[in-house]
C-alpha cells in the first residue's frame, strides 16, 4: 500500500495526496493514519508543497464524505426504517431514538467524529439519511478533517523519515475504538436476548 501511495504522489503530486483520501473516506480499510504522515514526509523532502498537501487532503475528505452523504441521502428515511424492521434484534424504535439523538446532536456528530477513525467515514452516511443542510455538512466535515489533516501531515513533516510511527501510535488508538465498538454490540445483542426471553416467559404465563 505504502508503494502504491508513494508512486501515486510521485505522478500526482499534492492532488494525488487528495485523491487517496478521498478513496480513504469510501474505503475504510485504506487508513489516512499512513497516507496522510507520508504525505507530510514527502512534503519534507521538498517534493510537495505542505499547504497544497493540506488543501488538497482536505478536499479529498469533503468529496469523499459528501458521497457517503448521498447515498444516506438516497437511501432515505423510510428505506433505512424498512431495512431495520428486517434485521433481527433491531426495532423500528432504535433508528427513532438514534433519530433524535442525532437531531439534537448531529452537527457536533459531524465535527468531531471526522477525527475518530471508522467513525470519521460512516457519520456522512447518517447526515444523509436526516437530510442535514447541505452547506452546514459541508463546514462541518471541511473544519473537522481540516483539523484531522493538519495533525497528521504535520507529524509525518517534523517526523521525517520515522514517519510510520504515527501510524503504529493511532493504529492502537483505532483497536480501542474497534474494541469498544464490539464490545457496545455484544451488550446490545445480549440486552436485546433477554428482552426476548422475559417475553416468551410472559406469554407462558
Amino acid at each position: 500500500m505504502t508503494d502504491w501511495l508513494i508512486a501515486l504522489m510521485e505522478r500526482l503530486g499534492a492532488p494525488g495526496a487528495g485523491l487517496a483520501i478521498a478513496l480513504e473516506n469510501l474505503f475504510p480499510p485504506l487508513p489516512s493514519e499512513v497516507i496522510l504522515p507520508l504525505a507530510g514526509f514527502t512534503a519534507s523532502m521538498g517534493e510537495m508543497d505542505l499547504l497544497e498537501v493540506l488543501v488538497w487532503t482536505t478536499a479529498g475528505s469533503l468529496v469523499g464524505a459528501l458521497a457517503l452523504y448521498w447515498v444516506g441521502a438516497l437511501l432515505g428515511r423510510e428505506r433505512t426504517l424498512a431495512l431495520a424492521a428486517r434485521i433481527p434484534l433491531l426495532k423500528v424504535s432504535d433508528i427513532e431514538k438514534t433519530e433524535a439523538w442525532f437531531g439534537r446532536h448531529g452537527r457536533k456528530t459531524v465535527f468531531f467524529g471526522r477525527m475518530i477513525p471508522i467513525f470519521r467515514s460512516l457519520i456522512s452516511i447518517p447526515a444523509g439519511v436526516e437530510r442535514m443542510p447541505l452547506p452546514i455538512f459541508a463546514l462541518l466535515t471541511a473544519t473537522g478533517s481540516l483539523i484531522w489533516n493538519t495533525i497528521f501531515v504535520m507529524a509525518g513533516y517534523l517526523l521525517g523519515e520515522n514517519w510510520s510511527l504515527v501510524e503504529t501510535y493511532v493504529g492502537i488508538g483505532s483497536k480501542v475504538v474497534i474494541a469498544l465498538v464490539v464490545l457496545a454490540v455484544l451488550v446490545f445483542v445480549g440486552v436485546r436476548l433477554g428482552e426476548r426471553r422475559k417475553g416468551r416467559h410472559a406469554a407462558r404465563r
